[in-house]
């Protein structure tokens, strides 16, 4: 992944030997198994000794990972990880159709793919942005601070995005998340499109940025909270596919737009259409149940009215006829779990445990392993593959344009493979296998360079 933002639902925890229940802690969203309903009244007078009740008896829609030793809000995806049922496969599954499942993942996985297109995009646009002949401007004749900023305008915007939806995440909903997301991604690519001079441009770059940003943090999280427990790692994987697919579109784009006048303004103006595609689905689609009974369990409104809403969501969500009783089943029982998830979260959640024993080890190799992902260079090669090509002897622009299609070619099968066999090879093994072969690929490279400046 060139630039992979994952995030996790609120509340994922993991309990300490102290306050460990007797059998696996899980937050289910949806149940069919039939035992006696609790109201949340008739709940909170029981005693806080939550192992009594019995909130363990099917699959979480939100949370399935193992139980730990540390309390840890969490707030990391990894693709498909958090999809690991702590249920055996014997246990019960929510029975869905694949037609209510498409649109719920595709619109959100579009704001994967318009990140993705960025990257394949900037790397056809910086050739024909300083062509003299195909520029179509005055200014071509950028510096290499200039360039770069034209290159990096949108990651600047994404970090800058992702810190200001963080706090108020929450407040907005991950629908109007992304529906700002799309807005924003429109406004950028329209205005780079018909930028007339570079500071305009970089205003458009930023405010493409700022819709990835929203987009890679309301996406996973949109569609973790919506889509059917047993499939929601395979759907996750499928959004990270989507980012590599969208990688691979822009250097098509790019190798036909490659030899027009003025060609980097149609490879960025492309993604305006998609990305009002992605704003119109988001539009028809309801918000996640879940945020909504997570909103009333923080008394952010009316428990009766947002309960009715959850149901009817989770009711357009399924396919189902609007109000059924499957669906205000299972609202019932997240709402009871929910809240005694969140009351566990304020007694005896501490972020500062994040930095303690085992947790501080986990945290290390979570954050080395996004940072050796990137000082690797490989999100540069992609950024500049089309340049890069260039200087390696492919010096017709259409040449190092095609070529770059299959760069993103290899990309995309490779990551089909990785989503393919995740589940089956485990984490760990893929994980040794990607970093080995980039050992190996990078290694012999920087011996040559190295000696060839020593040698006379």
């Amino acid at each position: 992944m060139a630039c992979s933002a994952t995030i996790q639902p609120l509340l994922n925890f993991e309990l300490s030997h102290s306050h460990q229940p007797k059998r696996p802690y899980s937050l289910p969203l949806c149940s069919f198994i039939k035992k006696p309903r609790l109201s949340p009244k008739h709940f909170f007078s029981q005693s806080k000794d939550y192992t009594k009740i019995n909130i363990f008896s099917s699959p979480s829609l939100f949370s399935r990972q193992k139980p730990g030793s540390h309390v840890a809000a969490q707030s990391d995806y990894s693709s498909g990880e958090e999809a690991e049922s702590l249920l055996p496969d014997s246990a019960y599954q929510e029975p869905f159709s694949w037609s209510s499942v498409i649109l719920p993942f595709l619109f959100p996985a579009l704001g994967g793919l318009l990140f993705g297109y960025d990257i394949g995009a900037t790397s056809g646009a910086t050739i024909s942005l300083q062509s003299p002949e195909l520029s179509g401007t005055t200014w071509f004749n950028l510096s290499a601070i200039q360039l770069g900023l034209v290159v990096s305008g949108s990651l600047y915007g994404a970090l800058l995005g992702s810190l200001l939806v963080y706090p108020v995440a929450d407040s907005l909903g991950r629908r109007r998340e992304l529906l700002i997301a799309a807005l924003l991604y429109v406004l950028g690519g329209v205005l780079t499109a018909f930028a007339p001079g570079l500071s305009v441009l970089l205003v458009g770059r930023l405010l493409y940025g700022l819709g990835i940003g929203l987009a890679m943090h309301g996406a996973p999280l949109y569609i973790a909270e919506t889509c059917p427990s047993q499939i929601r790692g395979t759907l996750i994987s499928l959004k990270e596919l989507f980012i590599v697919l969208g990688i691979l579109l822009g250097y098509f784009v790019g190798s036909f737009q490659i030899n027009a006048v003025g060609g980097w303004r149609y490879m960025y103006g492309c993604s305006a259409p998609v990305a009002l595609l992605m704003g119109l689905g988001m539009w028809s689609l309801p918000p996640s149940p879940r945020w909504l009974i997570l909103r009333a369990v923080q008394g952010k409104g009316s428990l009766q009215e947002l309960k009715e809403k959850a149901i009817l969501a989770l009711s357009k969500l399924r396919g189902r006829a609007p109000g059924d009783e499957a669906s205000e089943k299972q609202i019932e029982d997240t709402l009871i779990s929910v809240k005694s998830a969140y009351m566990e979260q304020e007694s005896e959640g501490n972020i500062l445990e994040v930095f303690q024993g085992p947790s501080l080890k986990a945290f290390i190799i979570g954050g080395g392993l996004v940072l050796f992902q990137q000082i690797t260079g490989q999100p540069s090669v992609l950024y500049y593959a089309g340049p890069i090509l260039q200087s390696a002897g492919f010096s017709a622009a259409a040449d190092a344009t095609r070529l770059s299609v299959v760069v993103g070619l290899f990309k995309l099968l490779m990551t089909w493979i990785a989503v393919a066999k995740v589940d089956d090879l485990g984490r760990r093994p893929l994980l040794i296998g990607g970093v080995g072969g980039i050992v190996c690929n990078l290694y012999p490279w920087v011996l040559f360079n190295c000696f060839s400046r020593w040698m006379p």
